[in-house]
């Protein structure tokens, strides 16, 4: 089983509509997730207070284009045979309740299709929806996907969040008391942010109560606001030797349970800034990862 990415039209977040914020995260060029975003000249963006959806239409059209093409394109060079198709790009639960049932049920009616992730906030998933994913777990695997990113509320200020560490704890224990499974992500190197605290924002998602974990580095894009950081000096990315050095005492406290999904990220193209690291080819990077792994006993 493996994940089949998509990105929608219509989808925002609400740190960048105005909702809570503008702007969006200060690293964070969405686009970047999915090829298909960077083409789609679509301008209408939804929210929780939406009343309807006049590209509801176009958004179905995009859904099947892309399970269809991606998923052809997985069998091929993989051999996949089921998917989780996963909302990735973008806040996907950010919208009128029809439109995500809609989407969702849309997304479940390909034979070889077993599931969904949901990639969203903490402070975009209301009672109807997480009421809906309960429904739709007793006959397929669903998980939702957080962004802990830290648990310092002056790192969630200063990157733009929109809200505060109390918002995810409670979203993250609300959704496991409904069952769900729950896939919690964090990321290093985050501005002011030393490795003890990084560690404890690792600590404190295995204690909220999460199934799985993707831990990513930052790194700085172009046309964000933290490449003006970057480029003013107000900001210097996380090395390679500290992030993976983070990374396996993360992991060496974590509990067994827990499931790792990620333990690296990065961007292959002319739009990453720093660090250079970050443009490594996966597998190579990944080696040097399970290197520092093996030397503590451990296997990823």
């Amino acid at each position: 089983v493996s994940k089949l990415p998509l990105g929608l039209s219509g989808f925002t977040c609400p740190n960048i509509d105005g909702t809570v914020a503008k702007g969006g995260c200060t690293f964070c060029l969405n686009d970047s997730f999915s090829p298909n975003l960077a083409k789609n000249a679509e301008k209408t963006f939804l929210n929780l207070q939406s009343k309807s959806n006049p590209i509801l239409d176009k958004q179905l059209e995009e859904l099947d284009t892309q399970i269809r093409v991606t998923r052809e394109k997985m069998r091929r060079e993989w051999g996949t045979q089921k998917f989780l198709v996963y909302f990735q790009a973008f806040t996907n639960t950010y919208a009128p309740f029809e439109t995500i049932k809609t989407l969702y049920d849309k997304a479940l009616t390909y034979d070889d299709v077993v599931g969904l992730s949901i990639g969203t906030r903490s402070d975009s998933v209301t009672d109807e929806v997480l009421d809906y994913l309960v429904e739709l777990s007793r006959e397929k695997e669903i998980w939702i996907e957080y962004g802990i990113q830290s648990i310092y509320d002056e790192t969630l200020k200063r990157i733009n969040r929109g809200h505060d560490v109390l918002n995810v704890e409670e979203a993250i224990k609300k959704a496991k008391d409904k069952g769900l499974n729950v896939c919690g992500h964090l990321i290093f190197g985050l501005p002011g942010e030393d490795q003890e605290m990084m560690l404890n924002s690792a600590k404190a998602a295995y204690e909220w109560g999460i199934d799985s974990v993707k831990y990513h580095p930052l790194y700085v894009v172009k046309h964000t606001l933290l490449a003006n950081e970057y480029r003013l000096g107000e900001f210097t990315p996380i090395d390679r030797e500290a992030y993976i050095d983070t990374l396996v005492k993360a992991i060496k406290l974590k509990p067994e349970h827990i499931s790792i999904q990620r333990v690296t990220a990065g961007i292959d193209d002319d739009t990453l800034l720093a660090p250079a690291w970050c443009g490594l080819p996966k597998n190579k990077m990944l080696n040097f990862i399970n290197k520092a792994l093996m030397k503590e006993g451990l296997i990823y």
